[in-house]
């Protein structure tokens, strides 16, 4: 399995901000966001087997791990055997994804995070909404918004797919984009059922730092 970097922080975005979290990041991406913040994770990176990132992982003595990238479901069959490995030992397991590949056989325990690309993105044409479907109502769906377009195009889908749901919706900016005020009051002004958040990890340490 290619791994672009493995650490241990806290967790910066999602209902399980602040929280210490062990992070696996894979390597490679299918998309290329405009604003992508991970771009070393496109092609950098080491061949380890999931018995290695396993044995990784229990150094940290930590119970949350979230597999991010790049795009971990390029890699679909090791991160589902790194998945099963994680859930039997009875670890919680976030998984962050972009939203354009089928996470059908994603295991249900697994909280999963679906990107939802907005316009700005340059990649919302990517989308697989099929996924949509798939989702429990513990998983959460997160727009990343660069723009006023890009919220008016996310209030859209959410009044479209998501009003009778029960997953958490988190609308976030691009780090130096779009100021986290204006999409608060946005919010406001629309009585939009929510979460806003910031990359909380940004603000603790310089935003291109790595390993955090």
């Amino acid at each position: 399995m290619k791994i672009c970097e493995i650490f241990y922080s806290i967790q910066g975005e999602s209902t399980y901000s602040g929280l210490p979290c062990i992070f696996v990041r894979t390597s490679g991406c299918n998309l290329r966001c405009l604003y992508c913040d991970t771009k070393y994770a496109y092609e950098n990176g080491f061949e380890i087997s999931v018995d290695d990132i396993i044995k990784k992982i229990k150094t940290y003595r930590c119970r949350l791990v979230e597999i991010t990238g790049g795009e971990p479901l390029i890699q679909i069959d090791e991160v589902n055997k790194l998945i099963a490995s994680l859930l039997a030992d009875d670890y919680e397991v976030l998984l962050e994804t972009n939203g354009s590949i089928d996470i059908k056989s994603v295991d249900q325990n697994v909280v999963k995070i679906l990107d939802l690309k907005c316009p700005d993105s340059g990649m919302s044409e990517n989308i697989c909404w099929e996924n949509i479907k798939y989702l429990t109502d513990k998983d959460q769906v997160k727009f990343v918004l660069s723009s006023r377009k890009d919220y008016e195009w996310a209030k859209d889908i959410i009044n479209k797919h998501f009003i009778n749901r029960k997953n958490e919706i988190l609308l976030s900016t691009a780090y130096g984009l779009l100021k986290p005020a204006d999409v608060v009051q946005w919010m406001l002004d629309d009585r939009l059922k929510v979460r806003f958040q910031l990359q909380i990890h940004k603000y603790i340490w310089h935003p291109n730092v790595r390993g955090v």
